[in-house]
């Protein structure tokens, strides 16, 4: 079942023709009930479109919409800002293009939607008749007198009509060349003005089946991820494991000869402090004491001392008694802690000791 409303226009109240099983099945005024399941088709008052035909791209909606508007921009004085402009297909060379007030279509869009209701077309009148090959029909859907021309289409008015066809008078339609007309209209509308910001929002309906297999081919994406992670996890322990019994055995070349092996690491260690000494060792920790002297003129080492513990005690002579004190915070900004003497001045030189380790 199908229900064409027809809506008000000045005086004329609602008006509607309910189609079923290839017939019309009922007609009455008002909004009847409506059950939610029942296609609804709403059909605009003929004198509140305007319609035109014109050759349009038929590559895409948006496209044929954008040429009916330099169409409708030629033809109308109303600002296109303020028009609503939709196109049709008539499977011909021309297309028919429906022109209304931006306004009216909200105001008409309100009203039904305050009797709930929410089309899933809206129609011109004079669209629901078929396009004559030549010359001009009529017909009176639910009382609307309408015309319809091979490229016009417009309210039935008794002056209007005859200037408008220039005296040729019209082809009534009888009632059965009109219910099959309404029937193939409201199954395919050759121009429905819900285009653009006024098309029908379509309601999500959750499709719960597909939404388990969509679940299902989650989680076996998932496992299947956590499979090749596992994987190459395992892989890289195998790998590490190896890499770590190599280390060891080169480690151990490092080794006193006949040496057992059990911690390869700490083995080493030991055995290159013995070699080097305890701490940073002799070598380093010279090195860089020697360093900072460079850069401290006036400063001499007189003596150096290496002790077990891995510190350095070094006899210092300085030309002034500044030089000490720069050259202790020369050694700390090395990075040493320094532990300094009681200098003591003789012979115009000062002279002391000071012990150091790295930090």
């Amino acid at each position: 079942m199908t229900l064409l409303l027809f809506l008000p226009s000045g005086p004329r109240p609602y008006r509607w023709i309910a189609l079923a099983d290839g017939a019309v099945t009922g007609e009455g005024e008002g909004v009847p009930a409506i059950d939610v399941d029942v296609p609804v088709i709403a059909i605009t008052p003929a004198d509140a479109v305007t319609l035109h035909w014109a050759e349009l791209p038929d590559r895409s909606t948006a496209q044929a919409i954008a040429a009916a508007r330099l169409v409708v921009a030629e033809a109308s004085a109303t600002p296109l800002g303020e028009l609503h402009v939709a196109v049709g297909d008539e499977r011909a060379a021309n297309r028919p293009i429906g022109v209304v007030a931006a306004g009216s279509m909200r105001e008409w869009l309100a009203s039904l939607a305050a009797a709930g209701v929410d089309p899933v077309a809206m129609i011109p009148a004079p669209m629901l008749l078929p396009r004559p090959d030549d010359g001009y029909i009529r017909a009176r859907p639910a009382g609307e007198g309408v015309v319809r021309g091979p490229a016009m289409g417009f309210a039935d008015e008794a002056r209007l009509t005859e200037l408008v066809t220039g005296g040729v008078e019209p082809t009534d339609l009888d009632r059965n060349a009109l219910t099959a007309a309404l029937i193939a209209n409201a199954a395919t509308p050759s121009l429905d003005l819900r285009q653009g910001m006024f098309a029908r929002r379509r309601r999500m309906a959750l499709d719960w089946a597909l939404i388990r297999r969509l679940a299902m081919l989650a989680a076996a994406i998932l496992l299947v991820t956590l499979t090749i992670d596992l994987v190459r996890i395992a892989q890289y322990r195998f790998g590490a494991d190896a890499v770590a019994a190599r280390a060891d055995a080169l480690g151990a070349t490092g080794l006193r000869r006949g040496e057992t092996v059990a911690d390869v690491d700490r083995q080493l260690a030991e055995r290159l402090s013995d070699i080097r000494g305890p701490g940073a060792g002799f070598t380093a920790t010279a090195a860089a004491v020697y360093a900072v002297v460079r850069t401290v003129p006036g400063v001499e080492l007189t003596g150096i001392d290496f002790s077990p513990n891995g510190s350095l005690r070094l006899s210092v002579t300085a030309a002034r008694e500044s030089l000490p004190t720069d050259f202790k915070r020369a050694l700390e900004a090395a990075g040493f802690d320094v532990t300094a003497s009681v200098f003591s001045a003789a012979n115009g030189r000062v002279s002391g000791e000071m012990t150091v380790t790295r930090s």
